[in-house]
C-alpha cells in the first residue's frame, strides 16, 4: 500500500509539504519510546506515535522509515518540522488517538512485524 493511499483514508494532515509520499508503507509500527522504535521498527514502516520532537524525525530517517503519524494533535515545533523536510520524512498530524489509528491502519491491511 502507498503512503498517500494511507494519508487519504485517514485523512491525515500532512505537516511537511515537501516531502514525497509515493513511497510504500511495508508494514506498521506503533510506539512513544525511542529506543524500542530503534530495537524494532523496521525499514518502510509507518510509525505511530505521539512524541513530536526532532529526535523523532532522526530515528525515522536513520532507519528509513515510511513516515510519522504524530497522534492525539500534538503540537510539533518548527524545528522538528524543518528537519523533517531536509531529511525527508513525511510528517502526519492527527487528532485521533494511537489505539484508533492503529486500528484504522490495521482495518487497512497495514500489519507489524
Amino acid at each position: 500500500m502507498q503512503l498517500q493511499e494511507i494519508a487519504d483514508a485517514l485523512k491525515l494532515t500532512l505537516m511537511t509539504p515537501t516531502t514525497s509520499l509515493d513511497r510504500p508503507v511495508l508494514n506498521g509500527y506503533a510506539a512513544d519510546l525511542l529506543s524500542c522504535v530503534m530495537a524494532a521498527a523496521k525499514a518502510g514502516a509507518l510509525w505511530v506515535t505521539l512524541q513530536a520532537h526532532p529526535n523523532v524525525v532522526a530515528v525515522a530517517s536513520l532507519l528509513n522509515l515510511a513516515g510519522v503519524i504524530i497522534t492525539e494533535g500534538a503540537t510539533i515545533s518548527a524545528e522538528t518540522l524543518a528537519r523533517a523536510e531536509q531529511e525527508n520524512v513525511p510528517l502526519f498530524s492527527t487528532p485521533a488517538g494511537t489505539f484508533t489509528v492503529v486500528g484504522q491502519l490495521a482495518g487497512m491491511g497495514v500489519r507489524g512485524e
